[in-house]
């Protein structure tokens, strides 16, 4: 089985051009924004602006840090994970897709900016460095890359098509309504979108993606 699924070189190149271009663009005209969001994250709650969070598997499965702003209380991954008091939540993180609809830990801005994926646009600066696409998969956690292969042994196979690429700021599944789903069809939508990329696809995503954000049905 092709695990890599590798295109042209003009299409990466292409691809590469875009996000350059795109990010440039877009952080500009999202400056008034984030100024805006950086001084509410500071008023509402204790903490730093951009979120301290676990690093995630990237292309090759090489690992980076993904730039979020602070949607949730200070040192909320470790009180998840370390905290005997959110062990129920924790496992009912685990079993829902690493999902969680009413989080505590949300903060009343992140509440706001996390539905409207407001809280994406530091991943910009991913993308400029190399680390993200614009389009692309979603990118894992470790750990739940690990247990979610454990609970759906089927999905190996797609996990490695979904790690031969870039992940991505927005992706399919995000914008087609179903952000919801659980991982084993969420990585069987990724790994879909890696075989049958092409730029008009990634236009077509980028496209739709302002109305999920709006609606917040997806994220950026």
């Amino acid at each position: 089985m092709n695990i890599s699924h590798k295109k042209s070189k003009s299409y990466e190149i292409a691809v590469r051009l875009m996000d350059i271009l795109f990010s440039v663009i877009l952080l500009t005209i999202f400056l008034p924004i984030i100024i805006f969001i950086a001084v509410a994250i500071k008023l509402d709650s204790r903490g730093p602006i951009l979120a301290d969070t676990p690093q995630r598997v990237g292309k090759q499965g090489k690992f980076f840090k993904m730039h979020k702003f602070r949607s949730m209380v200070e040192n909320a991954h470790e009180l998840l994970r370390d905290n005997p008091q959110y062990a129920k939540l924790y496992d009912d993180y685990k079993k829902g897709s690493y999902k969680l609809k009413d989080d505590p830990r949300v903060t009343r801005v992140g509440r706001f900016i996390r539905k409207h994926s407001i809280d994406e646009i530091p991943q910009l600066v991913n993308i400029l460095k190399g680390e993200m696409s614009l389009v692309g998969p979603r990118a894992y956690y470790p750990d739940e890359l690990k247990e979610q292969q454990r609970k759906y042994p089927q999905t190996v196979d797609d996990v490695k098509i979904v790690l031969s690429v870039r992940p991505g700021l927005t992706g399919y599944w995000q914008v087609s309504g179903r952000s919801e789903i659980n991982f084993d069809k969420r990585i069987k939508m990724d790994a879909s979108y890696v075989k049958k990329r092409s730029l008009i696809n990634d236009l077509w995503i980028i496209a739709k993606t302002p109305w999920a954000m709006v609606s917040g049905k997806g994220a950026l």
